[in-house]
């Protein structure tokens, strides 16, 4: 028996001498794919195939099996029924309308895969025919777009949304896609939106749609000039400005669902969601990279999702016993799989127990901070990258920048954290002590909480330099804010430079092996930049005198650390190599810090040696420190408070190309014809004429 005889779908064996027989959607299928005309002899021919039950397997197999001279005999029947797929969309008849979708999707998964094993294979003009394919795309966007927006089953919304997804992730490559050229000129971003902006729909549909905006952002988005991502950039979404985020705990979420809606707030709910727990009740987390792509264009492209990335309530009441929600969104929609709903029950809690205070940033702070433990997958190493992109963004912004250090609005935020062999001893069972009595503060200290935790439990075998650089850029650019606003941020700035000295050593310690893989000097240089800032800038932004004291003591305490990396530059900038440049670098940079250790080493043994003291104490030595600054000499260094802009374009996009090919082959991947099943769907419309 024939592959294809498998997938027709038998109905019975009469004797083992006759072939089996077959549907009778299979045999019209036949007929499509022969020469004559169906419809020749059977005027009624499409109006019977589309009252038929789809079957998917064997008609894009069929596609998937004509050789080139087929393609060119059975073309015309290809675009007739193409055609009629998309006039089968505006009939009132809802299976009609099912079975002229999930046809389509048959057709452009068949000639897609058709395409692969045959060069030259033109898709267009084997599905629509070139002379007519602007009319067909043009009625089938706007047949869709009638769907999404209109009053009809949310089963057809779904169904439509998945031959979109099917549509857009045809190929590896979305931006080889040609077919989407007609999406773009047909744009059914307004759509997408009022989904998004309807409690129903959004419960349903959300992720989906999110899903495939994020996806038709991407589509040569450096090549031409893509609408969604103009569109995207000017959304004001008026109502949704005004939305609680508290929606983001998911517990709250249909409560506070019921009255507002719109696209960042369907954004926030989706990043919320992101938390799942397991078994034991352990925070873990799946990675959601289509998701994060979708946060990121909307943090990158529109200034507006700041003011939304930032709003919070603080004086939201919550219930003793929160509730968790029945899931709205269907089981295993197209796309990846879903995120599950957040069963945390860790609220993050101002000053009064009775208050519930949220707002996206905190939800993604945590996220952030589970996806950031653990980089070895390839996934959530791309999942710790975005996360690293869109708080870099967030650090850029002077809105953001202002809604993190305001004094005014503190917030209790519990990241999620490991317990690491590299800060001082006294941090080594941290974990416990972090859980409880967690203070109320600006939520700049939460994302240097978080910089300071990625620091501190990554120095490993396979180093993570990127990320490692995109950390120590997000803290700088923290820094620059407060120095140019003169903000003195009360936070533990000893756990910040001890991470950063423990970096150093790391990188000492690991030099041969890390050199062979990448330029630690650039990290390095970053880092001795941070202390140069302190040292420089520090009396501007630091919360206190002795403050400015206790950095020099670390400095002064550490100074082993720093004597071992200036020699270490030193050597490698007097030899040729391709390191020469780099180091010589970190050895301009160490210029202060040296003078600072230099000046204050001999006092500090010198008060030693008078006072008969083998070991000075930390207040003795904070004292020599206090007495002989009128006595240290600093060099003034330019550009510390300056940094270089984000930019995607050119540095970030091959990792974007990367992660949006991921994305697509997984959401192709979940695209199973169980998926696609037509059961509930005619039972649904079992009772319509």
């Amino acid at each position: 028996m024939s592959q294809l005889e498998k997938k027709a779908g038998l109905l019975r064996r009469t004797s083992s001498s006759k072939k089996p027989l077959k549907e009778k959607v299979v045999l019209m299928y036949d007929e499509i794919f022969a020469k004559e005309d169906p419809a020749k002899n059977n005027p009624r021919f499409w109006d019977e195939l589309f009252l038929m039950k789809v079957n998917l397997e064997y008609l894009e197999s069929k596609l998937e099996s004509v050789d080139g001279e087929e393609v060119q005999r059975i073309q015309d029947n290809i675009n007739s029924l193409f055609h009629h797929c998309v006039q089968a969309l505006g009939e009132e008849h809802q299976i009609k309308v099912v079975n002229a979708l999930q046809t389509l999707c048959a057709l452009f998964r068949g000639v897609h895969q058709k395409n692969k094993s045959t060069s030259g294979f033109d898709i267009i003009n084997m599905l629509m025919g070139f002379d007519k394919a602007e009319q067909r795309m043009k009625d089938l966007m706007e047949r869709l777009d009638s769907l999404l927006c209109g009053d009809g089953s949310e089963s057809l919304k779904s169904l439509c949304l998945k031959l979109l997804l099917c549509l857009v992730t045809v190929t590896d490559n979305i931006s080889q896609n040609t077919i989407l050229e007609y999406v773009m000129i047909n744009s059914i971003f307004e759509a997408i939106l009022q989904i998004l902006s309807d409690v129903s729909s959004r419960g349903q549909h959300g992720y989906d749609a999110v899903v495939l905006l994020a996806l038709l952002v991407n589509y040569r988005k450096y090549e031409s000039v893509n609408p969604y991502i103009v569109k995207l950039s000017i959304v004001d979404d008026e109502p949704t400005l005004d939305v609680s985020i508290s929606l983001l705990t998911v517990q709250y979420k249909d409560k506070e669902e019921e009255h507002q809606g719109g696209f960042f707030s369907t954004l926030t709910s989706m990043v919320g969601s992101m938390f799942i727990a397991d078994a034991d009740e352990k925070l873990s987390v799946q990675t959601n990279e289509a998701i994060l792509l979708a946060l990121y264009e909307a943090v990158h492209l529109n200034r507006n999702f700041i003011t939304v990335l930032a709003q919070s309530h603080p004086e939201m009441d919550i219930p003793t016993t929160p509730t968790t929600p029945t899931p709205t969104t269907p089981t295993t929609p197209l796309g990846t799989t879903p995120p599950s709903l957040d069963m945390m029950n860790n609220p993050e809690l101002p000053l009064d127990p009775n208050l519930q205070t949220s707002n996206l940033l905190i939800t993604f702070l945590k996220y952030a901070s589970i996806v950031m433990q653990d980089t070895k997958d390839e996934h959530r190493l791309n999942s710790a990258r975005l996360c690293l992109i869109i708080l870099t963004c967030i650090a850029e912004d002077q809105y953001a920048d202002a809604f993190l250090h305001d004094d005014n609005m503190n917030f209790r935020v519990n990241l999620h954290r490991m317990v690491s062999f590299w800060l001082l001893e006294d941090t080594l069972h941290r974990k416990k002590a972090v859980d409880k009595n967690i203070p109320s503060r600006p939520l700049v200290c939460a994302v240097l909480d978080l910089m300071v935790e990625f620091i501190v439990t990554h120095m490993m075998k396979d180093f993570p330099m990127d990320l490692y650089l995109r950390c120590v850029q997000i803290i700088h650019k923290l820094l620059c804010y407060q120095k140019k606003c003169r903000i003195r941020l009360h936070y533990t700035w000893r756990e910040l430079w001890s991470a950063l000295i423990n970096l150093l050593k790391f990188l000492l310690s690991n030099e041969t092996t890390l050199l062979a893989k990448h330029n630690i000097f650039h990290l390095a240089l970053l880092v001795v930049n941070l202390f140069n800032m302190f040292i420089t800038y520090g009396d501007t932004f630091l919360p206190t005198s002795n403050s400015y004291d206790e950095l020099y003591y670390e400095i002064v305490r550490m100074h082993q650390v720093f004597d071992n990396l200036y020699c270490m530059v030193l050597r490698v900038s007097t030899n040729t190599g391709q390191w020469k440049e780099a180091a010589s670098k970190v050895t301009h940079a160490l210029i202060n810090v040296r003078a600072i250790v230099n000046h204050f080493n001999p006092k500090i043994e010198s008060y030693a040696a008078v006072n008969h003291i083998s070991q000075l104490s930390e207040e003795q030595v904070l004292e020599v420190v206090r007495s002989n600054y009128d006595t240290l000499t600093l060099k003034l260094q330019d550009g510390l408070d300056q940094f270089e802009r984000y930019s995607e374009q050119p540095k970030e996009a091959a990792f974007f190309k990367e992660l949006v090919r991921s994305i697509s082959l997984n959401v192709r991947k979940n695209v199973s014809l169980n998926t696609l099943s037509q059961d509930i769907l005619l039972k649904e419309f079992s009772t319509i004429s």
